[in-house]
């Protein structure tokens, strides 16, 4: 199976960027990070391809996946044949945003965990 051409645009710290990142490691593939946090330009780019401004945003053989969670990208890789059917674990929701406690240590400063619920 050819591996599908993966740009994602997400956020340093963000549970649904997390969320992304895990789907893209489950099935082993390689993906552009574009961090919209640390480089502006890629938030400005992610805006002109998206036609929005929510992240993350994942763009699969062209196709941009506007505001869209890991749950969402596997879902449409699997109807598109892009992957198989994978059971791993990701150790990360899919589908969920930062805890308040994980935004609020977010805007301290502090490093933020990561983990299944």
């Amino acid at each position: 199976m050819q591996k599908p051409e993966i740009t994602a645009y997400v956020k340093t710290m963000c549970g649904w960027s997390n969320g992304v990142r895990a789907v893209l490691a489950k099935y082993e593939l390689p993906y552009t990070e574009k961090d919209i946090i640390k480089n502006p330009a890629f938030r400005w780019e992610m805006e002109q391809r998206s036609g929005q401004q929510l992240s993350p945003c994942v763009e699969i053989n062209g196709v941009m996946l506007p505001d869209i969670s890991g749950e969402e990208v596997e879902r449409y890789m699997l109807e598109k044949g892009l992957v198989g059917v994978n059971h791993a674990e990701t150790g990360v929701p899919l589908n969920a945003p930062c805890s308040d406690a994980q935004h609020a240590a977010m805007a301290r400063g502090e490093p933020v965990a990561f983990r299944a619920h």
